[in-house]
């Protein structure tokens, strides 16, 4: 297992290096001048020779690429953002784990939802509770992140505002809330620019397990309560589908003859279905789970733009429309990344569901 997870890693590093050429290429065939959406109305032609020539988009396309290339290779920097000029690796540092916090947030969400929801409607097929549960599955599909997004929003935050479930429909703390970093509740002192300090700030920005180790409650429930509604709205669609997948490779899993035997045995009929069924459908069910990782990410921009969340979503779509080069490139490599790690897990759990498979 453990060559196998190495030459995955390494088969994994031209597959980043070749995404982020691609993306290098692509994010400069944009329609629009950055410089133009950096300086605005300050954009005179001396203007922009002078940003052009900082920034070191006067080069030729190769001459760029190689510099970044270089840049990334030697130093691990992936550069300042056009729009901001700051450290692109400050920018990761800062949103992706509100990123991380919302989808894995909607993943359990999604998990813990819409597997039991498929053992059900497979264990009592073509009932009531089969029938609503394929319906909603099959609605929760087709339905647009966007436009959930936005009905939820309206319904809990503006509709109920005056009942018990209102809830907050931007951002990821009410306005005053702030969640002091643990560093500085434990009384740490550490050096900005640093590894430690970069380290611990990276967790810190996990508002939800930064509350949970420092104690701090009303922190806690104030970050649950602006969590629900996005994470709802991005779950959905994983969870819709991984219902129906459970659901298809349980009934598949339930007619075959070591289960009749099992019942034949006298085995309750939770032992058959838990024990013996669905640990032999799982294998579908996991496969799906991590190709949900994407659906995760797609949908996290417009998750996070609809409800507030200054996460790498939001930040990609920003950089898009501002043509902020450096922060296009860095945050897809990170996207990228996420999913190659994802599917590495899947891959390697498929082991630990069946013991016949043998990764090599």
């Amino acid at each position: 297992m453990i060559q196998y997870t190495i030459r995955r890693v390494l088969l994994a590093i031209p597959v980043l290096f070749g995404i982020l050429i691609v993306t290098f290429t692509i994010a400069r065939l944009i329609p629009g001048d950055p410089c133009t959406s950096a300086l605005g109305e300050r954009a005179t032609a001396e203007a922009c020779a002078a940003f052009n020539e900082r920034m070191g988009l006067d080069e030729p396309i190769l001459v760029q690429l190689g510099i970044y290339m270089r840049n990334i290779l030697l130093r691990g920097d992936f550069g300042d953002s056009i729009r901001f000029s700051r450290p692109v690796s400050i920018m990761i540092i800062e949103r992706l784990p509100v990123t991380l916090e919302l989808g894995f947030s909607a993943m359990f969400l999604a998990i813990a939802v819409g597997i039991p929801a498929g053992i059900i409607s497979s264990t009592r097929r073509n009932s009531a509770a089969d029938v609503t549960t394929m319906v909603g599955a099959n609605i929760g599909v087709s339905m647009p992140v966007y436009w959930l997004g936005l009905m939820l929003a309206y319904v809990f935050a503006i509709l109920l505002k005056d009942t018990p479930f209102v809830l907050p429909n931007s951002g990821r703390l009410t306005a005053g809330v702030i969640a002091q970093p643990f560093y500085e509740v434990w009384g740490w002192e550490l050096m900005k620019d640093t590894v430690q300090f970069t380290i611990a700030e990276f967790f810190a920005n996990f508002v939800i397990f930064n509350s949970i180790i420092t104690g701090d409650w009303e922190v806690l429930k104030d970050a649950i309560r602006h969590l629900i509604l996005p994470a709802v709205a991005l779950s959905t669609i994983p969870l819709s589908i991984i219902a129906r997948i459970t659901r298809s490779s349980m009934l598949e899993v339930l007619g075959q003859d070591y289960v009749r035997t099992a019942r034949a045995k006298g085995l309750f009929e939770r032992a058959v279905v838990i024990k013996h069924a669905f640990r032999n459908a799982l294998l579908p069910v996991a496969t799906v789970v991590g190709l949900q990782v994407g659906t995760l990410f797609a949908g996290a921009v417009l998750t996070e733009s609809i409800f507030g969340f200054a996460g790498v979503g939001r930040s990609l779509f920003d950089a898009i429309t501002g043509r902020d080069f450096p922060v296009i490139q860095a945050f897809t490599v990170v996207i990228a990344l996420g999913y190659v790690v994802v599917n590495l897990i899947v891959d390697i759990s498929y082991a630990f569901i069946d013991p016949r498979i043998q990764l090599d």
